[in-house]
């Protein structure tokens, strides 16, 4: 039953950042972390996320911007290791309070830089990538932070989806490779990720057809609110 629910999460979850490019994994995590625990959840988490991503890259192929990703990768995907294996050292409890921080701190963050207007060009992707990256080896989604660069570019709808989707599936392969090494990615683990993240994937598809429709900033709301639900449910189990 508990596996069921998740699946259900993830479907809902998948078609939710199959739109706004972000939001799958914040959504996720929490019921993630209530059933295996942060140190567990982060690494099934991150095999979950490959899998979104791939999804999103296949159905915008087409419309990948390879500059901006190739930019973005080059600092982000070596970054995503090395935050990994920051995690892995670290104490559960500050894994949670990380985490927990890390959600609220991403709403006042994503609106500055939309209220600002930032332009950015490919060293500043290069930089942010690096940031970002080794951020996203610590914690479980850096998307909300991820995406004010790309639409600073220059990049819209299946243009941003598609590369920034690209992007974040290099780092979290790195990531998903860098537990592996660390013993913190087994068979079980990656078992119950690739199972999660099949509703992922299929949620990203059926998406496609409500990306020109819809508004993304019904969603960015909903996306801030689900980031403080998150970041304040896992300060309280840091703290408790």
């Amino acid at each position: 039953m508990t596996l069921l629910l998740l699946l259900l999460l993830g479907l809902f979850a998948g078609t939710i950042g199959g739109i706004v490019g972000f939001g799958s994994s914040v959504m996720l995590m929490p019921a993630l972390v209530l059933m295996y625990g942060p140190r567990t959840a982060v690494p099934v988490m991150a095999v979950t996320a490959l899998m979104a991503n791939a999804s999103r890259v296949a159905v915008w192929w087409r419309e990948v911007d390879w500059r901006a990703c190739v930019a973005y990768s080059i600092t982000a995907i070596p970054a995503a290791a090395l935050g990994a294996r920051t995690l892995v050292s670290i104490p559960p409890r500050v894994a949670d309070a990380v985490l927990g921080a890390f959600f609220i701190l991403m709403i006042p963050a994503r609106r500055w830089m939309v209220n600002h207007k930032l332009r950015v060009g490919l060293p500043h992707l290069a930089i942010a990538g690096a940031l970002i990256g080794y951020a996203t080896g610590i914690v479980v989604s850096t998307g909300p932070i991820n995406t004010p660069f790309f639409l600073a570019y220059g990049l819209v709808k299946g243009a941003f989806l598609g590369t920034e989707a690209l992007g974040s599936l290099g780092m979290y392969a790195s990531k998903a490779i860098a537990f592996r090494s660390f013993g913190a990615l087994p068979n079980e683990i990656i078992a119950q990720g690739l199972i999660i993240g099949t509703s992922l994937m299929v949620g990203s598809v059926l998406a496609k057809r409500f990306v020109l429709r819809l508004p993304p900033e019904r969603f960015y709301l909903m996306m801030e609110a689900v980031l403080l639900f998150a970041g304040t449910t896992m300060l309280i189990a840091a703290f408790l």
